[in-house]
């Protein structure tokens, strides 16, 4: 079976600051894949890697078997054109911590632009599944909302079923909850929980050790640019097996 994100020796640099020192994993087909750790240790870089929106310095990243950014002729690799790029993106969704909603669009709108605009489905077609979708993370009743009319948790879920529009074989998740307020954490970690049973493949870069423990089908704990540790998140949170995990998990757990 062909992993759905690979990543083989994976540097990421800028400049002097070297950032991603060598990431080695894999992602198979409707896991939910987490990462963990301290702020800085490479964790969102790597995700943004994944749909080439950071370009990696060294190493390669597949998704579902395909070089990410670039073509492979002989030893030598040769950048995509944006537009290339582009076309193999519309399967990745990514959900980033702050919304980037469109504040003049409605929420059903928000939901409708990308297959309209990029896929040029009809505006009925994209509407009848941009409702479903709202419908799903429990949105049905805000559709007509604009953003500044919904709470930091439902214009998450409004970019989640964004996201989900373009109908994706992989979502991305960069710390969805962070900049909400804790008791509006639940119901974006519920629209997640009910994605990852419908067999979606998704990476989480999260702080929210339950829903890795509880959801997550495997877990990596970075530091410093590295894979420190990796194992079932149920192993790794309540039996961590190197010091630095020890120490990251003492302070959040």
């Amino acid at each position: 079976m062909t992993a759905m994100v690979k990543a083989e020796g994976v540097h990421k640099s800028y400049g002097a600051a070297h950032i991603l020192k060598g990431i080695d994993l894999e992602v198979a087909p409707g896991e939910v894949f987490c990462l963990i750790g301290p702020s800085g240790s490479g964790k969102s870089t790597f995700l943004r890697c994944i749909n080439h929106l950071e370009k990696v310095n060294a190493g390669r990243l597949y998704v579902d078997g395909e070089l990410v950014g670039y073509r492979q002729k002989g030893d030598k690799l040769y950048e995509l054109k944006d537009s290339e790029v582009a076309l193999k993106r519309r399967d990745i969704g990514m959900v980033f911590q702050r919304f980037n909603l469109f504040p003049h669009m409605t929420a059903v709108e928000n939901v409708m632009e990308a297959p309209v605009q990029v896929k040029g489905e009809s505006k009925a077609v994209a509407r009848e599944r941009a409702l479903k979708l709202l419908d799903r993370v429990g949105l049905g009743d805000k559709s007509g909302n604009f953003p500044s009319q919904l709470s930091g948790g439902q214009q998450q879920r409004v970019a989640i079923a964004r996201a989900l529009a373009m109908e994706p074989k992989l979502m991305l998740f960069d710390e969805p909850t962070s900049a909400l307020d804790p008791e509006l954490v639940g119901d974006v970690l519920d629209v997640m929980r009910d994605l990852a049973e419908s067999g979606m493949t998704m990476v989480v870069v999260t702080h929210e050790m339950g829903f890795a423990r509880e959801v997550g089908d495997s877990l990596v704990f970075m530091d410093g640019g590295v894979v420190v540790e990796s194992g079932h998140p149920r192993d790794v949170l309540t039996n961590p097996q190197h010091d630095r995990t020890k120490a990251f998990l003492s302070k959040v757990l």
